[in-house]
């Protein structure tokens, strides 16, 4: 007997010229009425910009300090931060007409969202005082600044938006992409057991997916998208006795795609805190990197299984129940119903979401029940964990903010004005009682305690404090060579911890910093700008041996002598990296014949390490392994057909990098150097075709936010934001800090009240009529 989910329990009603109740509107809003209101809140705050738009906000308090923010974002933002607002009450498809599937996708996702933004109100009054007043003020921010602006958006951009609104972008949901993962794997099981593994390997996940009818997770899951390979960070922490000053620094270096949203400021409250840092567009508190007076971190990427499917027996005699614990126990139904407009109507489409006390259910078939329990499912006190880091003085309190545990993932990596730094692989990691599925094995149980109970202790995950050689570094590989004078062996951590793991990426890292030298906060900022490709220093000879030994002649061996000439860099003057980029990316596609890849981006391995290395990456000898090539006759014929797809790609295969390379916003268009982590670059850039020239690309994402700061008496710091303050093509910071990236130039921060006055290019209190 078969259980299946349907695809949607779908009603629908229709009414002209109407607007119909929405969860958020049958609400009552969160302690507003309490509070300061708009023209209040406007003479409790001074914004300062200085130098680039960077602004500095002087609060009273915590809401007018929030509400400086919200009004700062929707002033450079505008219209992105309403559209993300919109989405997280679940009214997306309310206040826009669309049709087809991009209807049907987006009442899917208002109706998740309806979800999160339903533990929203729920957990609003859990929250503390600080971090209430904090986002009540950001939505007050938001509506003032659409209220004195209404002619700069279109109709759907209203000033309604509340902390409600605020707080559900802040709440954690079982992870889409984990999902896909597993049911994509259920499925081309299901389709090898009936004998088509030809299917099974060539279908995509969509495919896969449209076998048959799915749950509304399913359906998301399946527009999930894994992020690009380079989505990530990196970081150095130097102790005192590793820098030129005496004074530990840190610095902090994401790549992520250019839309991601950094936004860069100055909060400072008296009696509450003093930051610096990246206040993501859209959340009061979204905190990932930054300083105060005392200390700082950085959070890099570093995704914990933190996820597990269980399966349940259905209850045979009685339907949407399942057996546990020797019991029959009914499945939790809820009906989200979803507004949409369609002209000058509105309808309704209603979608049923099954769960249990675990989570989720993901899927129902063959007699099973599938639910997906996740680590963070529903934590909602992100900001607060935030807000307690921002105010920390010292490493004692600021690991005390961390063991909330709130934040359920990211490498945190921390220094401070004592000399402290601090690395923990973080993660909310479930304690299982079994090997870890992976994301692509459920778990049959038929009693609660043979699932996960509760997290590891935070003294158990992977920690160093001011280790031997003074540095900590990450560039989202594995804890275990954070630093190479105190590696943390894998036996001593459970099984389903991840394996040991150290890419080009962070062997270029440790290859900058392994060493006795001291540094000044300047030399930390050079350093972080290396161009080398380090694929290069490990193959390049093969390489050339390879083709040497076909003899060739003409073009072939003029392209030859190039590659011996070239200095393995990608600064934007140096010839041959855009052949040897364009030779790699061949060469390991062609490694298996089944994964030729054709974009001249898809930079990868597409195949196993012992199909493209000599010697590929070992435990043993993490710093010099991979090296060589494996296959000498395919890596010549992948060179002769480099020759002519780079000239036809880009004109010529003698070209400098920069010159196919470019960064563009607006009507900037510049050379710049950089390339992606698995080519081995420290300065990681990804690219795609560029909008107007065929033989070009252009920058898609990588470096973004960086900073380096050093813990003196007072905070000394550079700072980049490659795309700028703002995304408004009107405004005189949407490109004016690109010719600063491109030439790997980053600028002092102005922390001080001395400072800022200095440098202070504008001084407004927001919202003021």
């Amino acid at each position: 007997m078969r259980y299946l989910i349907p695809l949607i329990l779908l009603s629908v009603s229709l009414f002209s010229c109407g607007a119909s109740s929405s969860a958020s509107e049958n609400e009552p809003e969160p302690e507003l009425q309490q509070q300061a209101d708009p023209d209040d809140l406007s003479q409790q705050v001074i914004i300062r910009r200085t130098d680039y738009g960077v602004p500095h906000v002087n609060a009273d308090n915590l809401e007018a300090a929030g509400f400086a923010l919200g009004y700062l974002q929707m002033e450079d933002y505008g219209e992105r931060v309403a559209e993300l607002l919109l989405k997280a009450r679940g009214e997306w498809a309310k206040y826009n007409d669309l049709s087809g599937i991009e209807r049907s996708e987006a009442i899917d996702d208002d109706a998740s969202s309806r979800l999160e933004y339903k533990r929203a109100v729920e957990t609003w009054q859990d929250l503390e005082k600080d971090t209430r007043d904090f986002i009540q003020g950001f939505a007050k921010g938001v509506n003032r600044y659409i209220e004195l602006n209404p002619d700069e958006f279109d109709d759907w951009v209203k000033s309604h938006y509340t902390a409600y609104d605020v707080h559900a972008r802040n709440i954690v949901s079982p992870s889409s992409s984990s999902i896909r993962r597993f049911l994509s794997a259920f499925k081309r099981q299901q389709i090898r057991d009936n004998d088509d593994d030809e299917m099974a390997l060539n279908h995509s996940s969509n495919e896969i997916f449209q076998l048959e009818d799915q749950t509304v997770w399913a359906r998301l899951a399946a527009r999930s998208e894994e992020p690009h390979p380079d989505v990530g960070s990196n970081v150095w922490a130097f102790a005192p006795e590793r820098t030129t000053s005496g004074n530990a620094i840190l610095m902090r270096n994401p790549h992520l795609s250019w839309d991601a949203g950094y936004y860069e400021a100055q909060v400072k409250v008296p009696g509450k805190f003093n930051f610096y840092g990246d206040f993501r567009i859209g959340q009061a508190v979204g905190i990932i990197g930054g300083f105060n007076e005392k200390l700082g971190w950085s959070t890099t990427n570093n995704s914990p299984d933190l996820d597990e499917v269980y399966s349940f027996d259905a209850e045979p005699n009685k339907p949407d129940h399942y057996i546990l614990d020797g019991a029959s126990v009914p499945l939790e139904k809820e009906l989200v119903t979803v507004e949409y407009k369609f002209g000058e109507a509105i309808g309704t489409e209603t979608r049923e979401f099954w769960s249990t006390p675990y989570g989720p259910v993901i899927l129902r078939e063959d007699g099973k029940v599938y639910v997906m329990k996740s680590a963070g499912d529903g934590e909602f006190r992100t900001g607060e964990q935030f807000f307690k880091m921002m105010k920390a003085q010292n490493l004692d309190e600021w690991k005390e903010a961390m063991q909330m545990r709130a934040r359920v993932s990211s490498n945190l990596t921390y220094a401070d004005a004592d000399g402290n730094i601090f690395y923990v692989w973080n993660a909310s990691m479930p304690d299982r009682p079994h090997e870890a599925g992976g994301d692509t094995t459920a778990f049959h149980v038929t009693s609660s305690d043979e699932m996960w109970q509760k997290f590891t202790d935070w003294e158990l995950l992977p920690q160093l404090e001011n280790p031997e050689g003074g540095y900590l570094r990450n560039e989202n590989d594995t804890y275990h060579f954070t630093n190479l004078n105190e590696v943390l062996r894998p036996e001593d951590y459970p099984s389903f911890y991840p394996e040991p793991q150290l890419r080009l990426r962070s062997q270029h890292s440790l290859e900058l910093i392994h060493n006795d030298e001291k540094f000044s906060l300047e030399d930390v900022v050079e350093l972080k700008h290396s161009e080398r490709m380090l694929m290069a220093d490990r193959v390049k000879a093969n390489l050339i041996t390879a083709v040497e030994q076909t003899e060739p002649e003409g073009e072939i061996a003029q392209a030859l002598q190039l590659m011996r000439e070239w200095d393995n860099t990608v600064a934007r003057d140096s010839r041959g990296g855009a052949l040897f980029k364009t030779w790699w990316n061949r060469y390991s596609s062609t490694a298996d014949s089944q994964r030729v890849q054709s974009s001249p981006e898809s930079v990868g391995y597409s195949a196993t390490p012992e199909k493209l290395f000599t010697e590929p990456w070992l435990y043993d000898d993490p710093m010099k392994t991979p090296f060589g090539l494996a296959d000498f006759e395919r890596a010549a014929e992948a060179f002769e057909w480099a020759v002519e797809e780079t000239k036809d790609r880009y004109g010529h295969w003698n070209l400098p990098w920069g010159e196919v390379h470019r960064a563009v916003i607006g009507d900037l268009d510049l050379a710049v150097g950089g390339c992606t982590g698995l080519l081995g670059c420290y300065r990681v850039i990804w690219y795609t075709d560029h909008e107007e020239d065929e033989q070009k690309l252009q920058v898609r994402g990588g470096d973004g936010w960086v900073f380096a700061v050093e813990f003196g008496e007072t905070p000394k710091a550079y700072t980049i934001l490659a795309y700028g303050q703002s995304n408004k093509e009107d405004s005189p910071h949407y490109n004016d800090q690109l010719h600063n990236f491109v030439n790997n130039v980053m600028t002092p921060v102005a922390f001080t009240d001395e400072d800022v006055e200095e440098s202070v290019i504008r001084e407004y209190r927001p919202g003021v009529k």
